[in-house]
């Protein structure tokens, strides 16, 4: 099965202070020692998987340029980058190669660049078309930035373009985000993102709302039911305008859904680079069972430090083994944030019907209070399961083990 590569960016022009990446601001300096050290990675790949007891495939079929702003590069450190893919990896004649940019960063001579690495796909950090709403965060951008960027893109052939927007920004009103919602659908992009705002203790925005304060706008941002709401009115316009929800945060009009995000939520193989990069590989042969574990080893899961220092300064990999048990929660937890859901007889085909016979149980009640639904062989997660997807995951992997 091919590969999907993911190649971690993590430089910005500005840190958004609802940001809880593994990103910054960094003087241009370390930019080609990053780059390097990435392109070094890439050459090792091979005995990488060896070392992690997976396996390694040298075809891929989707890459993804994420962070961070990748178009934040020179043109130059970008063609590094795929050169050392070209030459370490077969991709592909028909692959999704995806780049996420922030408004603003795509010159037009970026653009040709991209286009001449074979990029296909670009993401763009809208956020909001509300220009307010945007400086209140620390972006730089306005909408009319926006709108530049997706008319350059086409101009350039590249139309297959991604709108991220976030539901819950400070001073976010319903008519501020049915705005964003409205110039959104009216670009007629294929394909549009939808999060909303998390506040926790990795972000300076989520930091001062935990704490009751006022610094980053925090007091100006919507309560936790206005922001579901304006979440639901997002999925009902843009399902309305024709852009599919197809995963929890994702719509797509037909045939435009994210390759390389599927392969994350139905468990196909990746293998990331850079800072705090995740991969997945499916076991090498000859591999046994994890210590202490009556399961069979599937897979293996691994991840580079969530620093620059840490990175830079050749900080250890950390491994987990992925078992037949910890597989079976995977496919529920991951796979329940598509909205076709899970397919029941296909998880007892591959897993056994002992193995689910716990999981049963969980669907069960989940049913009973409605956060999911049964079709069928197909379970899914209701509306309201989607708005409390964190609670259902938790079920799955509490479940007994068989």
């Amino acid at each position: 099965m091919p590969l999907g590569l993911y190649i971690s960016v993590p430089f910005c022009r500005t840190k958004c202070t609802y940001c809880n990446f593994a990103s910054d601001v960094f003087s241009k300096a370390v930019f080609q020692a990053y780059v390097d050290r990435l392109c070094r990675d890439l050459e090792q790949a091979p005995a990488t998987a060896q070392a992690m007891g997976g396996h390694f495939e040298r075809n891929v079929d989707t890459i993804y340029l994420g962070g961070g702003t990748p178009t934040v590069l020179d043109i130059s450190q970008l063609q590094q980058i795929f050169t050392a893919i070209s030459h370490n990896f077969q991709v592909v004649a028909d692959a999704e190669i995806t780049v996420e940019c922030a408004p603003g960063t795509l010159t037009p001579a970026v653009i040709d660049a991209l286009q001449g690495f074979g990029v296909n796909r670009i993401s763009v950090g809208a956020q909001s078309f509300f220009d307010k709403e945007v400086a209140s965060v620390g972006r730089l951008h306005k909408q009319d930035t926006i709108l530049q960027d997706i008319s350059r893109l086409r101009a350039a052939g590249i139309g297959d373009i991604n709108i991220d927007l976030i539901a819950g920004l400070p001073h976010q009103t319903v008519q501020s985000w049915e705005f964003s919602l409205e110039q959104t659908i009216a670009t007629k992009v294929p394909h549009v993102s939808v999060y909303m705002l998390e506040v926790d203790e990795d972000s300076r925005l989520g930091r001062e709302l935990i704490a009751g304060g006022t610094k980053y706008h925090a007091h100006f941002v919507p309560d936790e039911d206005l922001t579901a709401d304006l979440y639901l009115t997002g999925c009902e316009q843009l399902e309305k305008a024709g852009v599919q929800q197809y995963e929890i945060s994702n719509f797509a009009r037909s045939g435009h859904e994210s390759r390389h995000n599927l392969k994350y939520w139905t468990r196909q193989p990746y293998l990331g680079f850079g800072v705090d990069a995740h991969s997945m590989l499916n076991i090498g042969r000859g591999s046994s069972n994890s210590a202490g574990s009556p399961h069979r080893v599937l897979a293996v899961r691994f991840s580079t430090p969530d620093s620059l220092q840490g990175y830079l300064g050749g900080t250890q990999t950390s491994r987990t083994s992925v078992d037949e048990h910890a597989a079976l929660e995977e496919t529920f937890f991951l796979g329940l944030r598509l909205t076709r859901g899970v397919d029941r007889k296909r998880v007892s085909d591959e897993f056994g019907e002992q193995a689910v016979a716990g999981i049963r149980t969980v669907i069960a009640e989940m049913v009973e209070v409605g956060l999911m639904e049964q079709r069928g062989n197909m379970v899914r997660l209701t509306a309201r399961g989607r708005l409390l997807s964190n609670e259902v995951f938790e079920r799955f992997i509490s479940a007994p083990v068989a």
